[in-house]
């Protein structure tokens, strides 16, 4: 573990002797589909689960290819920093899952769309399947 990472971690445990831990949740974002929670609150760190591309209301897949996908994944993203109290601006690490390297580009333009003024860290890797057999996955870590 990063020195700098162990050092915040410490102080938020110690800080009122427990973890500084709350679960985030917003009915405008994909309930999740397994047991885990959409994001996690750790004192001023949000951890983002994987959003893929689901609507929030009717928990189907969006239609259309990776654009129309990456679009609503970001959107999803976004209900889940807002309710958490954050925003694009604060997203520091971002990992996005491709089923097709070959749809990097048309990802990467709306991906900037939403991420572009901050540019935040990321990694993009292929994947053979992502949940729902969907084309593009991100997760996130945010300041808040």
């Amino acid at each position: 573990m990063p020195k700098i990472l162990e050092i915040y971690l410490m102080s938020e445990f110690t800080q009122k002797g427990m973890i500084n831990m709350e679960t985030i949740q917003t009915q405008d974002a994909p309930q999740a589909i397994g047991p885990y929670s959409q994001a996690k609150k750790f004192g001023n760190l949000l951890f983002c689960s994987g959003q893929i591309p689901l609507d929030p209301k009717s928990m189907e897949i969006v239609a259309g290819g990776v654009k129309e996908q990456t679009k609503k994944v970001c959107e999803n993203l976004r209900a889940v920093l807002v309710a958490a109290g954050s925003d694009f601006n604060k997203v520091i690490k971002t990992t996005c899952y491709l089923k097709n390297m070959g749809d990097f580009q048309d990802f990467n333009a709306v991906y900037e769309e939403f991420f572009g003024a901050s540019k935040p860290a990321r990694a993009t890797i292929e994947v053979a399947r992502l949940p729902k057999d969907v084309l593009v996955e991100i997760e996130l870590i945010a300041f808040v």
